[in-house]
């Protein structure tokens, strides 16, 4: 059965992976066996998929009075895209690729608020990794005030070799972290990738050393830092002026 953006069942689940729909996580239960499981574990590590093993009460809470059969997966309310097409969407605007980033962010909040400000911003594309993300699940789309139908989100694997492909294609890659240059010293026209770290954490220490350039907001007050979504905005909209200034 179907339950917004969560799949349970063995037959569900099964299809949902043989059909290449989407998928965020697919969570087994401890100890679960027999039938179609071992199948279902197989085609999920054969796509790469987020696998995670789990008590059976998780997904009593998960679908509650939904026959699991000791399986759920997640699966995203929108379809993926690639990198490929984020790239020919600037090419069809005939403007400089402008891509956001996210260094593995967890918060349904953060993530929704980045893709609305993205969508306003002209941004071409979002990336961020299968693995150790929020999923892109209703509560996303909801916060994103729709804007996850409009700005191609894609996934990506391992987020340091996703920078030097970037790099390769000419985009200067620019990270945010408490310890860089002001941002608005920095030069943020072109082809352009912001990289908007973890809620707590932020950046990635390789993540960070992949970076063309890392740039700060000024902090002044009695807190030391601002969300991730907030933090993005700025930086986005930052890049939208030098953009269009001439």
């Amino acid at each position: 059965m179907e339950n917004h953006d969560i799949i349970a069942g063995r037959n569900a689940v099964m299809e949902a992976l043989r059909s290449q729909r989407s998928i965020n996580k697919i969570l087994v239960q401890d100890g679960a066996k027999g039938g179609s499981m071992s199948e279902i574990i197989a085609l999920a590590k054969e796509r790469s998929l987020n696998l995670e093993f789990v008590k059976g009460e998780k997904l009593d809470k998960l679908v509650p009075g939904i026959r699991h059969q000791g399986v759920v997966a997640m699966v995203a309310p929108i379809a993926f895209q690639t990198m490929e097409d984020v790239f020919a969407k600037a090419a069809a605007k005939n403007e400089d690729p402008f891509i956001i980033l996210l260094d593995e962010l967890q918060d349904p909040q953060n993530v929704g608020a980045l893709i609305r400000t993205a969508d306003a911003a002209g941004v071409h594309g979002i990336m961020m990794p299968k693995r150790r993300s929020c999923p892109l699940n209703a509560v996303v789309a909801k916060i994103s005030a729709g804007a996850v139908e409009y700005v191609p989100v894609v996934q990506i694997g391992n987020i340091a070799q996703t920078i030097e492909e970037l790099q390769k294609r000419g985009c200067w890659v620019v990270g945010a972290d408490m310890d860089g240059a002001t941002y608005y010293e920095a030069n943020l026209k072109g082809p352009l990738v912001l990289v908007i770290g973890a809620e707590g954490k932020g950046l990635g220490r390789l993540v960070k050393q992949k970076c063309d350039a890392i740039v700060s907001i000024p902090m002044v007050g009695g807190v030391s830092s601002l969300n991730a979504s907030n933090a993005g905005a700025i930086l986005m909209y930052e890049a939208v002026r030098q953009r269009r200034s001439r």
